[in-house]
């Protein structure tokens, strides 16, 4: 009702009703991103293109520069341009033979481009360097990739990252997505709630980072 109502006002004071709908949807925008963090950044692609072309700057200037290459390719990942990511990885594999980071990157790009077999050897050499490298995050890719092929390595993946994110309301979120994806209701279900558990017994401090791990596993709950 006071939904309605406040509609109702904007719509008395605007003279339109579009225009109402429109100040209503800017509103739960920036209450998103203040509180919760659903909705996507809009300053986020300008920012990042900014960065690669700073980058690209950087290494026109000093090709031989690791860091600022693999910090692009990283972002082109982002961005979807595995080809442009894939060379300057390619470029900097020597330099690069100890970095978590930089295999998982390459074992990205690799599985992205179908090459599978050699994408999770370079995922699986990241994690054996680092097992908590991107906070396990690469086991939930090899699973992702083998969900419908094979079941039983997926699940294992997917145990693994269970072990490192033990207690994160994103990590639950993740798991439940993927549990999802595996036809696993009943184990999607508890780990939606977990990671809804855990978000009611955090600090305040620790609940706004949190928070938007908390509400999708709410609304994913319920479907």
């Amino acid at each position: 009702m006071g939904k309605f109502l406040g509609f109702f006002l904007l719509w008395r004071l605007l003279g339109n009703p579009f225009l109402a709908i429109l100040v209503i949807l800017i509103i739960i925008y920036l209450l998103d991103r203040r509180f919760v963090g659903i909705f996507p950044s809009l300053t986020k692609p300008f920012k990042r293109m900014g960065q690669i072309s700073k980058l690209r700057s950087e290494i026109s200037m000093s090709p031989s520069n690791v860091s600022a290459k693999h910090e692009l390719a990283r972002l082109l990942i982002e961005r979807k341009h595995n080809a442009e990511a894939l060379k300057l990885l390619e470029s900097i594999e020597t330099q690069s033979g100890d970095s978590a980071e930089f295999w998982d990157d390459l074992g990205t790009v690799y599985l992205r481009q179908e090459n599978i077999q050699k994408g999770e050897a370079c995922i699986l050499k990241a994690l054996d360097l680092n097992p908590r490298v991107k906070y396990g995050q690469p086991y939930l890719r090899l699973a992702e990739v083998h969900k419908h092929k094979d079941r039983a390595k997926a699940v294992d993946y997917v145990h693994r990252f269970q072990e490192i994110q033990s207690s994160s309301c994103e990590g639950y979120y993740l798991l439940g997505m993927m549990y999802k994806a595996l036809d696993r209701k009943d184990d999607a279900r508890a780990a939606f709630q977990e990671s809804i558990d855990i978000y009611r017994s955090l600090p305040k401090y620790k609940k706004r980072q949190e928070r938007k791990w908390a509400v999708l596993s709410m609304l994913k709950k319920l479907q």
